[in-house]
């Protein structure tokens, strides 16, 4: 029997029990923004509409960039192609499924996952579909590739190598998943030899990519409390693998913990609770919280440098980095720039009163920000 999902407006802040009905009060209620002095601004460079948004169920289609163009999509199915400098439309496609996984643009190809539990490899050229294949469900993560595969992780909790070229099945590994999660799924790494993936029983799994077998398994979060929504462990982001082959790990009630990618070895851990995927620069690990709270941590370590609370309670996105500044989204549709090096508020932009619930894309001083009714944007840091 597949898992019942736990319907989460951005899993953890306004919960709502699959049968009961009953929803649970945000624990962590909006901060109010407050003032600062600005040291770097925002300056709007191209915005366009990307269809219809994210619909109702605020699906993670979050856009993707490769080279010089930006790929986005609405709920619907519709997929565009802009000119990421400029912000000319390329070409648009009715894809005729329902999206409901962030784009993956690399290589030539744009791939995709669907509510009906199909992948999509679309061809950036002019946005026709080299391929279609089935995996057993829904799928909201976005699909991973290396050199050969395509790594697809699907709400049940089955990983599904994919082969890049044809769409094939290579191989396929299923989790035992408890019988409520949160909605969504982790979010799969992958290299040429190995795939780290995450599942909502709080484990972390390393596959071996010629096979699909397991080459070491650690439980990062055990289940604790009374009630099933306390007892919630998931490991709902993506790990961060680092070039000298640090893992990084967050999980939903549980710990943030540093592992040693090859063996599994834990190094530190900290308990917290997020649901983001973390972000490494240099020697810093920036971590979203459940409440919304900003941690700058040290990445060999995992000291706190500082601790940002301005966007507690406003559902930050997970971060992204530009030009020195860690960028967010928040619910209410502001743009948030962040001293990476001392955690102070440097710069905001409202985008769109819809919200922006999905990670913007940067490159260089440059933010793509889609909002959730799809208004798609683009900034410059000046």
């Amino acid at each position: 029997m597949k898992p019942t999902l736990l319907i989460a407006a951005l899993a953890g802040l306004t919960l709502l029990a699959g049968c009961a009905g009953n929803a649970v009060e945000p624990e962590y209620p909006p901060k109010a923004l407050g003032d600062f002095e600005p040291s770097a601004a925002l300056s709007s460079v191209w915005r366009e509409g990307a269809g219809d948004g994210l619909g109702r169920a605020a699906y993670p289609i979050a856009p993707s960039r490769d080279g010089d163009a930006l790929f986005a999509a609405d709920y619907r199915g519709e997929l565009f192609a802009f000119d990421a400098d400029g912000g000319d439309t390329r070409w648009e496609v009715d894809l005729e499924a329902p999206i409901s996984s962030a784009l993956t643009a690399v290589a030539g190809d744009v791939y995709l996952g669907t509510r009906n539990g199909e992948v999509l490899a679309v061809s950036q050229r002019d946005g026709s579909v080299r391929w279609r294949a089935r995996v057993p469900s829904e799928v909201l993560a976005a699909p991973q590739p290396n050199q050969q595969l395509l790594i697809v992780q699907s709400v049940d909790g089955t990983i599904t190598a994919l082969d890049r070229a044809s769409g094939t099945q290579r191989w396929s590994y299923q989790a035992n998943l408890p019988s409520l999660t949160l909605r969504g799924t982790g979010t799969p790494m992958t290299i040429d030899p190995v795939t780290f993936a995450g599942f909502a029983n709080g484990r972390l799994v390393s596959l071996d990519n010629r096979n699909g077998q397991p080459l070491w398994e650690r439980r990062i979060a055990l289940a604790q409390g009374r009630s099933d929504i306390e007892r919630l462990v998931d490991l709902a982001a993506q790990p961060v693998l680092t070039p000298d082959g640090r893992l990084f790990v967050t999980s939903y009630n549980g710990r943030l913990v540093a592992l040693e990618a090859t063996r599994g070895e834990p190094l530190w851990a900290r308990d917290l609770s997020s649901y983001h995927t973390p972000l490494v620069v240099g020697d810093f690990l920036f971590v979203v919280e459940e409440s919304g709270r900003i941690l700058a941590l040290a990445a060999d370590s995992g000291e706190e440098v500082w601790r940002n609370a301005d966007l507690e309670g406003r559902r930050p996105t997970a971060p992204a980095f530009a030009d020195g500044k860690l960028v967010f989204g928040d619910f209410e549709g502001y743009l948030h720039l962040i001293d990476a090096r001392s955690g102070e508020m440097v710069g905001r932009e409202r985008i769109d009163g819809s919200g922006i619930g999905v990670r913007p894309v940067t490159d260089g001083n440059r933010i793509h920000v889609l909002a959730n009714d799809g208004r798609l944007e683009t900034l410059e840091i000046r």
